[in-house]
Protein backbone atom coordinates (compact mmCIF):
# COMPACT_ATOMS: atom_id res chain seq x y z
CA UNK A 1 0.00 0.00 0.00
CA UNK A 2 1.17 3.51 -0.84
CA UNK A 3 0.94 6.64 1.50
CA UNK A 4 -2.02 8.43 0.73
CA UNK A 5 -1.58 12.30 1.11
CA UNK A 6 -2.59 13.62 4.20
CA UNK A 7 -6.32 14.89 4.67
CA UNK A 8 -5.99 18.45 5.92
CA UNK A 9 -10.00 19.73 6.14
CA UNK A 10 -8.94 22.53 7.73
CA UNK A 11 -7.96 23.87 4.35
CA UNK A 12 -11.51 25.50 2.55
CA UNK A 13 -10.90 25.76 -0.88
CA UNK A 14 -12.38 26.91 -3.98
CA UNK A 15 -13.52 24.32 -6.42
CA UNK A 16 -15.02 25.69 -9.90
CA UNK A 17 -16.88 23.38 -12.07
CA UNK A 18 -18.97 24.16 -15.15
CA UNK A 19 -22.14 25.94 -13.87
CA UNK A 20 -20.93 25.74 -9.35
CA UNK A 21 -18.25 26.67 -7.94
CA UNK A 22 -17.87 25.30 -4.00
CA UNK A 23 -16.47 27.59 -1.76
CA UNK A 24 -16.04 28.72 2.06
CA UNK A 25 -19.30 30.98 3.15
CA UNK A 26 -19.36 34.05 3.46
CA UNK A 27 -21.50 37.09 5.30
CA UNK A 28 -23.59 37.19 1.74
CA UNK A 29 -24.10 33.72 1.74
CA UNK A 30 -26.37 33.90 4.67
CA UNK A 31 -29.96 35.25 3.26
CA UNK A 32 -30.43 32.07 0.98
CA UNK A 33 -29.00 29.93 3.56
CA UNK A 34 -31.53 30.93 6.06
CA UNK A 35 -34.14 30.60 3.17
CA UNK A 36 -33.08 26.80 2.20
CA UNK A 37 -33.70 25.79 5.83
CA UNK A 38 -36.83 27.14 5.60
CA UNK A 39 -37.97 25.16 2.78
CA UNK A 40 -39.90 22.71 3.43
CA UNK A 41 -38.92 19.82 1.27
CA UNK A 42 -35.15 20.74 3.02
CA UNK A 43 -36.37 19.80 5.78
CA UNK A 44 -37.91 16.93 4.91
CA UNK A 45 -35.11 15.29 2.80
CA UNK A 46 -32.44 15.98 5.45
CA UNK A 47 -34.76 14.82 8.36
CA UNK A 48 -34.65 17.90 10.03
CA UNK A 49 -37.13 19.63 12.29
CA UNK A 50 -38.86 22.37 10.51
CA UNK A 51 -36.97 25.72 10.81
CA UNK A 52 -37.88 28.33 13.47
CA UNK A 53 -37.10 31.79 13.93
CA UNK A 54 -35.62 31.44 17.16
CA UNK A 55 -33.01 29.20 15.21
CA UNK A 56 -31.55 32.22 13.09
CA UNK A 57 -28.90 33.77 15.12
CA UNK A 58 -27.62 30.08 15.85
CA UNK A 59 -27.72 29.63 12.09
CA UNK A 60 -25.79 32.79 11.37
CA UNK A 61 -23.44 31.75 13.86
CA UNK A 62 -23.17 28.25 12.79
CA UNK A 63 -21.95 29.36 9.22
CA UNK A 64 -19.90 31.75 9.85
CA UNK A 65 -18.04 29.70 11.64
CA UNK A 66 -17.33 27.21 8.96
CA UNK A 67 -14.29 28.46 8.00
CA UNK A 68 -12.29 27.66 11.40
CA UNK A 69 -13.87 24.17 11.45
CA UNK A 70 -10.65 21.47 11.36
CA UNK A 71 -12.55 18.11 10.97
CA UNK A 72 -14.87 19.14 8.32
CA UNK A 73 -15.60 20.75 5.44
CA UNK A 74 -18.56 23.09 5.04
CA UNK A 75 -18.69 25.01 1.23
CA UNK A 76 -21.06 26.71 -0.13
CA UNK A 77 -22.89 25.88 -3.69
CA UNK A 78 -22.71 28.76 -5.77
CA UNK A 79 -24.21 29.06 -9.36
CA UNK A 80 -22.03 30.51 -11.38
CA UNK A 81 -23.93 32.78 -13.70
CA UNK A 82 -25.51 34.46 -10.94
CA UNK A 83 -23.37 34.65 -8.24
CA UNK A 84 -26.04 32.98 -5.98
CA UNK A 85 -25.65 30.70 -2.86
CA UNK A 86 -27.87 27.87 -3.55
CA UNK A 87 -27.11 25.42 -1.26
CA UNK A 88 -24.01 23.75 0.60
CA UNK A 89 -21.78 20.24 0.35
CA UNK A 90 -20.37 19.09 3.71
CA UNK A 91 -17.90 16.38 4.01
CA UNK A 92 -17.73 15.56 7.79
CA UNK A 93 -17.41 12.49 10.16
CA UNK A 94 -13.95 12.24 9.15
CA UNK A 95 -11.97 8.90 9.94
CA UNK A 96 -8.19 9.67 9.44
CA UNK A 97 -7.05 6.03 10.37
CA UNK A 98 -9.42 4.55 7.77
CA UNK A 99 -9.03 7.40 5.18
CA UNK A 100 -12.82 7.82 5.15
CA UNK A 101 -15.27 10.40 5.70
CA UNK A 102 -19.35 11.13 5.05
CA UNK A 103 -20.91 13.54 2.83
CA UNK A 104 -24.27 15.16 2.55
CA UNK A 105 -25.59 18.01 0.38
CA UNK A 106 -28.07 20.20 0.78
CA UNK A 107 -29.95 22.47 -2.09
CA UNK A 108 -32.83 24.91 -1.84
CA UNK A 109 -35.24 25.50 -4.66
CA UNK A 110 -33.34 28.14 -6.43
CA UNK A 111 -30.74 25.11 -7.21
CA UNK A 112 -32.68 21.91 -8.15
CA UNK A 113 -33.39 20.47 -11.01
CA UNK A 114 -30.55 21.62 -13.57
CA UNK A 115 -27.86 19.40 -12.58
CA UNK A 116 -26.06 21.39 -10.01
CA UNK A 117 -26.52 19.16 -7.11
CA UNK A 118 -24.87 16.45 -9.71
CA UNK A 119 -21.96 18.81 -10.54
CA UNK A 120 -21.07 20.08 -6.44
CA UNK A 121 -21.13 16.43 -5.99
CA UNK A 122 -18.84 15.40 -8.59
CA UNK A 123 -16.25 18.09 -7.41
CA UNK A 124 -16.47 17.44 -3.74
CA UNK A 125 -15.76 13.99 -4.37
CA UNK A 126 -12.65 14.99 -6.80
CA UNK A 127 -11.40 16.68 -4.04
CA UNK A 128 -11.64 13.81 -1.19
CA UNK A 129 -9.99 11.67 -3.61
CA UNK A 130 -7.22 13.79 -5.43
CA UNK A 131 -6.59 16.26 -2.94
CA UNK A 132 -7.30 14.80 0.80
CA UNK A 133 -6.46 11.40 0.02
CA UNK A 134 -9.45 9.89 1.18
CA UNK A 135 -10.19 5.48 0.55
CA UNK A 136 -14.01 6.14 1.05
CA UNK A 137 -16.88 7.96 1.01
CA UNK A 138 -20.33 7.45 2.53
CA UNK A 139 -23.81 9.21 2.89
CA UNK A 140 -27.42 8.03 3.54
CA UNK A 141 -30.69 9.07 1.34
CA UNK A 142 -33.58 8.65 2.54
CA UNK A 143 -36.48 6.10 0.29
CA UNK A 144 -38.59 9.95 -0.12
CA UNK A 145 -35.81 11.23 -1.65
CA UNK A 146 -35.24 9.52 -5.53
CA UNK A 147 -34.09 12.32 -7.03
CA UNK A 148 -31.48 13.15 -4.69
CA UNK A 149 -30.23 8.87 -4.72
CA UNK A 150 -29.99 8.98 -8.59
CA UNK A 151 -27.78 12.04 -8.68
CA UNK A 152 -25.20 9.86 -5.93
CA UNK A 153 -25.57 7.13 -8.41
CA UNK A 154 -25.18 9.20 -11.65
CA UNK A 155 -21.46 10.32 -9.98
CA UNK A 156 -20.85 6.67 -8.99
CA UNK A 157 -22.09 5.98 -5.15
CA UNK A 158 -23.40 2.37 -4.96
CA UNK A 159 -25.81 1.33 -2.50
CA UNK A 160 -24.38 -0.87 0.53
CA UNK A 161 -27.33 -1.62 2.43
CA UNK A 162 -30.14 -0.30 4.07
CA UNK A 163 -31.25 0.74 7.34
CA UNK A 164 -34.70 0.16 8.33
CA UNK A 165 -37.32 2.48 9.85
CA UNK A 166 -34.26 5.00 10.58
CA UNK A 167 -36.66 7.96 10.10
CA UNK A 168 -40.17 9.01 11.56
CA UNK A 169 -41.86 11.23 8.52
CA UNK A 170 -45.40 12.96 9.26
CA UNK A 171 -46.38 11.49 5.55
CA UNK A 172 -44.78 8.36 4.98
CA UNK A 173 -44.56 6.97 8.41
CA UNK A 174 -41.42 4.76 9.17
CA UNK A 175 -38.39 5.49 6.43
CA UNK A 176 -35.52 3.34 5.19
CA UNK A 177 -31.37 5.28 4.87
CA UNK A 178 -30.17 3.73 1.83
CA UNK A 179 -26.66 3.14 2.75
CA UNK A 180 -24.37 4.36 -0.54
CA UNK A 181 -20.52 4.81 -0.64
CA UNK A 182 -17.75 5.46 -3.32
CA UNK A 183 -14.39 4.03 -2.98
CA UNK A 184 -11.13 5.97 -4.30
CA UNK A 185 -10.66 2.93 -7.00
CA UNK A 186 -13.80 2.90 -8.28
CA UNK A 187 -13.45 7.11 -8.60
CA UNK A 188 -10.16 6.24 -10.44
CA UNK A 189 -11.98 4.43 -13.20
CA UNK A 190 -14.77 6.66 -13.74
CA UNK A 191 -14.08 9.82 -12.53
CA UNK A 192 -17.50 10.18 -11.49
CA UNK A 193 -19.17 9.19 -14.71
CA UNK A 194 -19.54 5.28 -14.16
CA UNK A 195 -21.38 3.89 -17.18
CA UNK A 196 -25.20 2.71 -16.27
Amino acid sequence: MTAAPHADLSVKPTLTGGRTLLRPFTEGDLPAMLAALRDPEVARFTGSPAFTEDEVDRTRAWYLTRAGQTDRLDLAVVERATGTCVGEVVLNEWDPANRSCSFRTLLGPAGRDRGLGTEACRLIVTYAFDVLGLNRVGLGVYDFNPRARRAYEKVGFVAEGVEREALWDERDGWVDVTRMSILAREWAVHRGRPAH
